[in-house]
C-alpha cells in the first residue's frame, strides 16, 4: 500500500481516538488534529446538554476538516486526524470534501475539480461495556457518557472498498502504536 497523506484514528468517543492519534503523529513525526477542538461552540454546547448532533451539524464541521487535511497533504505535511466519523457519509466528507457531502459544502454551487485525501481509516473499536466503563471515568470533557448509546446506534464500520484497518481497544497503546505503524510500512 501506497503510504496515505493522512490518517483518520475514528471510533465512537472514549475508543481512545485522541491519545492514539497524538502519539502515533509523535511517532511518526506527522501533524495532528484533534477534531473535537474544531467542533463550533452550538455543537459543544449542543453534545454539553446530552441532545446528539445530526448530520446539518457536523456537515460544515467535517468539510471544515476535510479543508484542513487538503491544505496539509497538499503542501506536503502528513496528517493524523483523531475524529469519531461515525458515518461512511462522514469519512467520504473527510476525503472529498464538498463532492462527498450531500447537501455540497461548496454554497456556491460551482462545480469544481474533486480535490481527494488519500486517507487510510484506523477504527478503534470496543463493546458499549468496555468504552462506556472509560467515560466514566473521564473528567472535563464536553461529551457525556450518556451519548454513547446514541454513538453506537450511528456507528457504521468501516468496509471494503474504504482503506481501513480495523484495532481492538483492548489492546494496549503500545500495541495499538505498533499495529498502525506496521500497516504502513
Amino acid at each position: 500500500m501506497a503510504a496515505p497523506g493522512a490518517l483518520l484514528v475514528m471510533g465512537v468517543s472514549g475508543s481512545g481516538k485522541s491519545t492514539v492519534g497524538a502519539l502515533l503523529a509523535s511517532k511518526l513525526g506527522w501533524k495532528f488534529y484533534d477534531a473535537d477542538d474544531y467542533h463550533p461552540e452550538e455543537n459543544r454546547m449542543k453534545m454539553g446538554k446530552g441532545i446528539p448532533l445530526n448530520d446539518q451539524d457536523r456537515i460544515p464541521w467535517l468539510c471544515n476538516l476535510h479543508d484542513i487535511l487538503l491544505r496539509d497533504v497538499a503542501s506536503g505535511q502528513h496528517v493524523v486526524l483523531a475524529c469519531s466519523a461515525l458515518k461512511k457519509a462522514y469519512r467520504d466528507i473527510l476525503i472529498r470534501g464538498k463532492d462527498g457531502a450531500s447537501p455540497k459544502c461548496d454554497e456556491t454551487g460551482k462545480d469544481k475539480h474533486p480535490a481527494e485525501v488519500k486517507l487510510l481509516v484506523v477504527h478503534l473499536s470496543g463493546s458499549f461495556e468496555v468504552i462506556s466503563g472509560r467515560l466514566l471515568k473521564r473528567k472535563g470533557h464536553f461529551m457525556p457518557p450518556e451519548l454513547l448509546e446514541s454513538q453506537f446506534e450511528t456507528l457504521e464500520p468501516p468496509s471494503a472498498p474504504e482503506n481501513f484497518i480495523q484495532i481492538s481497544v483492548d489492546k494496549n497503546l503500545s500495541e495499538i502504536i505498533a499495529t498502525i505503524v506496521e500497516t504502513l510500512k
